[in-house]
Parts: structure tokens; sequence; C-alpha cells
């Protein structure tokens, strides 16, 4: 089953043709970095006009990368929540028009769901369940134990901020630029983790909150507005503040594999791509002797907002929905 997937829900316009929720014919990601990072971050309007257009020419552009034609397509599928209002209603009234202008069924798939399916693509083997999967990005933080293709139980989510938007404001605050997360990731190599003790956020069960954790490293930096110039200053924030959120992240996440005994471990959104949290996951389940899979997107692009995410959701969350009412069915007909 071929599907043409649509994502709008920030300030990516995304379009991806999935085959099978798994086999990726093309992903074409229009950005809007450049537009954002006068203003150090997403002004909505201005990501809403942006994405009308370039939507349409996107949508050709993965149609015609994935060298298919459009009677080869068995379905549209378009993110419908969460995000931003004005980026969420243009990509839905587009994929809306084109399956009816093709005659094609319409999947609507939450954004969410779709980055913990980012593990998917590509795959030569199927994960198995149960999986605990740790999404982190720049509006959500959720920890996720996925027993089935639509079963969802959300163990913990952040109660305030979420990691990928503090990067972003502390990238602002160090003056690095924007989006965050890269700069602050490429900037922490040259510091010392351990120069400045932030705060780690722990308290509950598996909540996550980094608004103390900001205010910590801004009271800090006004504290040494002086030594802003300094790159080594920046660098030990940096690092100190990366360490801190990578901390808070993996704590809960361990918590959950010794409590589940998961078979497969995922990680997912945008802040996924950083290679220090990558790697301090892999020393935490080495050192509980785990031998749970742990999976991480193929590519660097399927973390961040991309369309193929949404493809692999709405083809195995639609198929677990036929299939479930294929099942009720035969059972009040027998």
């Amino acid at each position: 089953m071929k599907i043409l997937a649509i994502e709008s829900s920030c300030d990516e316009t995304a379009a991806a043709v999935v085959e099978d929720g798994v086999k990726v014919y093309s992903n074409v990601i229009a950005s809007q970095i450049a537009i954002h990072q006068a203003t150090g971050g997403v002004m909505p309007e201005v990501a809403a006009r942006e994405h009308i257009k370039v939507i349409m020419p996107t949508i050709e552009l993965a149609i015609s990368q994935a060298g298919v034609s459009w009677n080869e397509i068995d379905a549209i599928a378009v993110t419908k929540e969460p995000g931003l209002i004005g980026s969420l209603i243009v990509g839905r009234i587009t994929a809306a028009a084109v399956a009816f202008a093709k005659d094609k069924p319409l999947i609507e798939v939450n954004h969410i769901h779709g980055h913990m399916y980012a593990g998917w693509l590509e795959s030569e083997t199927l994960p198995e369940f149960p999986i605990l999967i740790l999404t982190v990005s720049g509006g959500h933080n959720e920890l996720v134990l996925m027993r089935g293709h639509g079963e969802f139980e959300i163990l913990g989510e952040t109660i305030d901020d979420a990691a990928g938007e503090a990067f972003d404001k502390i990238a602002r605050l160090l003056k690095l630029g924007y989006p965050g997360g890269p700069i602050i990731e490429k900037t922490a190599v040259l510091g010392n983790s351990k120069a400045v003790k932030f705060p780690r956020a722990l308290k509950g069960d598996y909540d996550f909150s980094f608004s103390g954790l900001k205010t910590s490293v801004l009271y800090h930096l006004q504290a040494n507005e002086a030594k802003l110039d300094n790159p080594s200053f920046v660098a030990d924030v940096a690092a100190s503040f990366q360490s801190a959120v990578i901390d808070s992240l993996v704590e809960k996440l361990m918590k959950g594999v010794v409590e589940f005994s998961p078979k497969e471990i995922h990680l997912s959104g945008g802040v996924s791509a950083n290679k220090a949290l990558r790697g301090e996951i892999e020393s935490q389940l080495k050192k509980l002797k785990n031998v749970a899979h742990f999976r991480v997107p193929k590519k660097m692009s399927y973390c961040t907002d991309n369309a193929a995410m949404i493809g692999a959701a709405a083809y195995f969350l639609g198929k677990s929905s036929c299939d479930d009412l294929e099942s009720s069915t035969s059972k009040v007909t027998s």
C-alpha cells in the first residue's frame, strides 16, 4: 500500500511517499529555518503563509522523486494535531482537496504518533512489542509504552517546557542562533559538562520538567554577563546545560526499562538526533545489562518533522483499525 503523506504541523512543509509503512520512495522537506532565524524562533503567522506558498510544489516533487503515478497512490495521509493551528489547517485542507480530486481515502494522523513510528522506516526487521518510546522534540516530551499498534500508554510527559524548546531558548540566551539543538550540541563538544552544576528535574514518576533548568541557566548568565563574549564560558554553559537535559531524560527512560522490561527501546523526535543523548542511553543500557534492542531513526531526516513518519503511522494505525473492525465483525456474525 503506497501512501502520500503530508506534514505541516510547525515550520517544515513535508511530503513523502511510503509503502507499507516501511519503504520510503521519497521524503521531501521544505525548511523554513532561514526565515525564522531572524526572529530566533517560529512565528506562527509567517509559518502558515510559507506553507501556503510551497505545499503543492512539495507534494508534486515528492510524487516525482518517488517515480510513481497518482494511480499507484492508495491513500493520502496528513497530520491532524498537535501543532500550530494555521500550519495544520494548510496541510489538512490541502490533503483533503487532493484526496477529493484524486478520489483517494484520507487518513489523519497524530503528529506525536508519527514520531513514534519514525523508527519503523526502512527497517529490515519490524520492531517487536512491547516498545518503550521516548519522544523528545521542540514541543513535546513523552515516555510511552507501546504494547501494539494503537495501544499507547503514556507513562509521562512534559509538565511545562519540552527539551527541544529549552534548547532553543538557551541557545538564544547564549547568542548562538536558531535552531538551538544542533548549535548547542556542536558548542557543547568544546566545553566541560561539569563546569556548572545545573539542576536535574527528577520529581514525580515519569513526567518531565525543564522550566527550572532554564531559569537556573538564565540566572547563571545574568551573574556572569561579562563572560558571554568568552567562547570557553559559552561552551561550558552549553555542555553543562545539555548534560542536565540528558540526565533528566535518561533517568526516566531507564526507570521505565527496569519497570516494564520492553523488548525494544525507541528514541524519536528532533532531539533524538543528539549524539550525546544516544550515547548516554547506550551506556546506561549496558550498565543495566539490558538486552532490549535500542532503535533510533535510520536517517537524521526522520528525527525532525517529516512526512515519511506520518506515512508509516498512517499505514500501521490504519491497518490496525481495519483489522480490529474485521475481527469484531467476524465475532458478531459467527
